[in-house]
């Protein structure tokens, strides 16, 4: 499983330990995932996805998942969240449609 989030495609940064005598030592900066539940109201479905805690608090800010797919950049997302920005888009579709 990746540390990357699903959402915004935030993943894993290189920068330095620096110790007193600033000596550098390489480290990794992990993003802090969490795993969420979260609902699509358009599609009345529960998801889990693997995201960031700063993109929970975008989502909320946005107005929930569906607000948030909709504007998201494809390049972005991950593979399952493309797949249910697709439903979310044919589901808008057919309710202009109709």
């Amino acid at each position: 499983m990746s540390r990357r989030c699903e959402l915004t495609g935030i993943g894993p940064m290189i920068g330095h330990n620096v110790s007193h005598s600033n000596v550098k030592t390489k480290r990794r900066f992990l993003p802090a995932l969490a795993p969420v539940t979260l609902q699509s109201e358009l599609l009345g479905q529960n998801f889990k996805l693997r995201i960031t805690n700063a993109a929970l608090r975008t989502l909320d800010f946005r107005g929930g998942l569906d607000a948030f797919l909709v504007k998201a950049r494809d390049e972005d997302l991950s593979p399952r969240a493309l797949k249910i920005k697709r439903q979310l888009k044919a589901k808008l579709a057919d309710k202009v449609a109709a």
